[in-house]
Order: C-alpha cells, then structure tokens, then sequence
C-alpha cells in the first residue's frame, strides 16, 4: 500500500474519532458520560485508599491532621474560640440518623405531595441502598475508633468508612440529583446540587474535627456516597427516558392548587 494512500486513511479515520468523541460530549449526554467517569474513578480511589489504611500507610497523616485540629496544651479541645466546639456538634448531627430520617421523610412527603410517586419510592430505596452498603463496608473491614486526641461525642460501631459522611453523601447528594430532576431552570437544578455537596462536605469534616474518625475515614465515606448517589442519578436518568420516572416537563402533573 502506498505511503500517501495509508496516511490519508489513518487521517479520515482520526477524523472520524474526534467528530464521534466531540458528538458524544455536545451532543449526546456529556452529563451521564462524566458521571460514569467519576463513578469509576469514586471506586478505583476508594480501593486503593483501603490498601493503604489496612496497610498502615495513612496513619502518620490520619494522625498529624487530627492533632493539628486540637489546642496544643489542651488536646480535648478545638482550635479557636469555644463556641467552635458547640457548632460542629451540631453540625454533625445533620449526618446522623434521626436528622437523615426527618429529611427523607420530608422530601418523600414533598413528592408524594406533587405526584411523584416513583421518584419517592426510587429515593427511599437509594437511602436503604446507602445504609445496607455502609453498614457491610464497616462489619468488612473493621477499623478500630481512632484514639489519637479525646473523642468529643459519643460513638460505636467500626471507624471505616465514615457513616455519617457517607450516609450524608448518599442521602443528601442523591436528594439533590432527585430534587435537581423536578425543575427545568439550571439555576436552581444547581442550587440543589451546590446545598447537598455543601452540606456533606461540613458533616465529614466535622467528623474529624470530634475525633471520632480518621480523615481517611472521611475521605472513604465521601467517596462511598458519592458513587451511590451517582448510581441513583443515573438510574433515575435512565428511568425518565423510559417514562417510568416523572419528567419535570410531564403534563399529566400539577403545576399549581388552588386553596
């Protein structure tokens, strides 16, 4: 085959690749291929950051972060003033199981209240996903508490992954991609998403600020969440172009009551 012929075939096949590529990005659903990516680039992390903890290999930074958050002559308390110490307490409560509970309860009523009756039942069954995935990932792996500093609440259970970190993931990303599902303006699809990352990254930092859990912890939670509430997001996608989950622009739903 003569040089020139192959070149000008290996250029219209180039060519061909980046129109498929570039079509794929703008014109068919670049949303769902970057939250494939991250949903493989969550797990690929999470496993490698379990190697490196069952190997011992995050302890010296687990341990300098949480130290660095603590008074130097006094380590039972936070730095800064001591109103700081009373605000995380109560911020990571928003992680907790009975603040979770009222949250998922409200945002089903609120569904059930519009008529989306699939949508309430795909999110209660991504919260029971969340709790079941959780609650093997710790029996699994079994990480002791983390006793570096004074713990500044109460705990049980196995230190890795977070709970509260990935349970406040899990619910709160996964409501926001829901809630994010019911509204056509961006801005407010954004405003859903940008409160519920909000959120979830405050419950997991105050997670290691209470000594409680190990950043690493935090990290393997965050991440544990964030590819379920991505498989949600996904899932739901996938059921609103199959009609089986309601559409914003549905017209067999109410957009309005009179009292």
């Amino acid at each position: 085959m003569d040089a020139a012929v192959a070149a000008d075939r290996l250029g219209d096949g180039m060519v061909a690749l980046i129109r498929r590529v570039r079509a794929f990005f703008i014109g068919k659903e670049p949303l769902v291929f970057v939250a494939a990516l991250l949903v493989v680039l969550g797990i690929l992390g999470f496993v490698l950051l379990l190697d490196e903890v069952r190997e011992g290999g995050t302890m010296n930074f687990d341990t300098r972060i949480l130290r660095s958050l603590r008074q130097t002559d006094n380590p039972g308390r936070l730095v800064g003033p001591e109103w700081v110490q009373s605000m995380v307490r109560d911020i990571t409560a928003l992680g907790g199981v009975v603040v979770l509970a009222m949250v998922v309860i409200s945002v089903a009523g609120f569904l059930l209240l519009v008529r989306r009756y699939h949508m309430m039942w795909l999110m209660l069954a991504a919260t029971i996903g969340a709790t079941a995935i959780n609650s093997t990932i710790k029996g699994l792996v079994d990480r002791p508490r983390p006793h570096v500093v004074p713990q500044l609440t109460d705990v049980s259970h196995e230190s890795f992954p977070s709970g509260h970190s990935a349970m406040s993931a899990a619910v709160y990303l996964t409501l926001g991609g829901l809630l994010a599902q019911t509204v056509s303006r961006r801005r407010i699809k954004l405003y859903f998403v940008g409160v519920a990352m909000t959120v979830t990254f405050l419950v997991g930092f105050s997670r290691v600020c209470l000594g409680v859990h190990y950043p690493t912890d935090v990290l393997a939670g965050w991440a544990v969440g964030l590819v379920w509430a991505l498989l949600c997001w996904l899932a739901a996608r996938y059921l609103q172009r199959r009609g089986a989950i309601e559409r914003e622009d549905d017209p067999t739903l109410p957009e309005s009551d009179t009292l």
